[in-house]
């Protein structure tokens, strides 16, 4: 017989325990001749050195299952420690990029998305260009939060530009936080969606995740993060090169955007427009252009973007 105790990394132990202690009542009955004492973050075992390895094994698998799927059911637990859960579990699964915060899977909907999806495998900075509601900040922000869990980066950068629908900031109450959180809205969202909300509290109040306007990237060097700059249209071309040239060792670059929704002043080139024109035959680079076939919202919005696109080429 002998004594261990196990620190539970990565992994918040109340997800493990769970409610009222249920999960680690039925670990308890299936590892009968353990003596198990849960404490925080740590466990303390007492019994056989073959069965506490076993333990430590189905532990690893719990925590390997939390992480991927960010939940964890009384059914699934028993299936793990009768070792009948299968790790690819999933339907489609080459389309899912992870699973949210609610343990649903969030997939690369469309062609275009799947492009990518791809292009992130193969190239450091992509381009994703098309109209609201085809999804492109929203498939970026997966791919981020993928990268992050698989400690491919070690932190996550989301900006924007800070001009939007002609209103100018100064003009808005409260302080700088206050005045662009509206503006990051979509980025919030997207990460709710993918990230349980004490974890991502937690990433926010460390810095693992940071969400800050495009200013605020200057002088920067950003090694070893996923950087995805939303709205791009709204650059100009000195923002735009000052964005790219941040770009650090082990790093990846998103930029989104809609080439139909510039707010820049009417004689201001868009950094997004340069951009492609500049950077296109650029190996490592890719541009992937998305369009009404990709929108995913009502589809009144796909018969608005045609109805729009018709009147612009006339």
């Amino acid at each position: 017989m002998i004594e261990k105790t196990i620190l539970i990394e990565n992994a918040d132990p109340r997800d493990i325990y769970g409610a009222n202690n249920k999960y680690l009542n039925l670990l308890k009955s299936h590892f009968k001749g353990l003596k198990i004492t849960a404490r925080g973050h740590s466990l303390k075992i007492n019994g056989r050195e073959e069965d506490i390895g076993e333990f430590e094994d189905s532990i690893g698998e719990i925590i390997a299952h939390l992480n991927k799927y960010n939940s964890l059911t009384i059914n699934q637990l028993e299936r793990i420690l009768k070792g009948e859960m299968d790790a690819k579990e999933s339907e489609n699964s080459s389309n899912v990029i992870l699973f949210g915060s609610n343990g649903q899977p969030i997939k690369a909907r469309t062609v275009n998305q799947r492009k990518m999806v791809k292009a992130i495998e193969s190239n450091d900075m992509v381009f994703a260009i098309g109209p609201a509601g085809t999804g492109k900040t929203y498939t970026g922000v997966a791919l981020a939060v993928k990268a992050l869990k698989n400690r491919e980066v070690k932190k996550i950068i989301l900006t924007r530009p800070a001009v939007e629908a002609g209103e100018n900031l100064g003009f808005l109450p409260g302080d700088l936080k206050e005045k662009l959180d509206p503006y990051m809205q979509p980025l919030y969202d997207a990460l709710r969606d993918m990230i349980p909300s004490e974890k991502l509290t937690y990433y926010l109040e460390t810095g693992v995740i940071q969400i800050a306007p495009l200013a605020f990237m200057r002088g920067r060097t950003l090694d070893g993060a996923f950087v995805i700059l939303d709205e791009a249209q709204n650059t100009t071309r000195s923002q735009m090169k000052m964005f790219l040239t941040r770009m650090g060792m082990d790093a990846k670059f998103v930029v989104t955007g809609d080439a139909s929704q510039i707010d820049l002043p009417r004689k201001q080139a868009s950094g997004l427009s340069e951009a492609q024109r500049i950077l296109s035959k650029i190996k490592g680079i890719s541009f992937i252009h998305l369009n009404e076939g990709d929108v995913i919202r009502h589809q009144l919005v796909k018969n608005i973007i045609k109805a729009y696109d018709k009147e612009d080429d006339k």
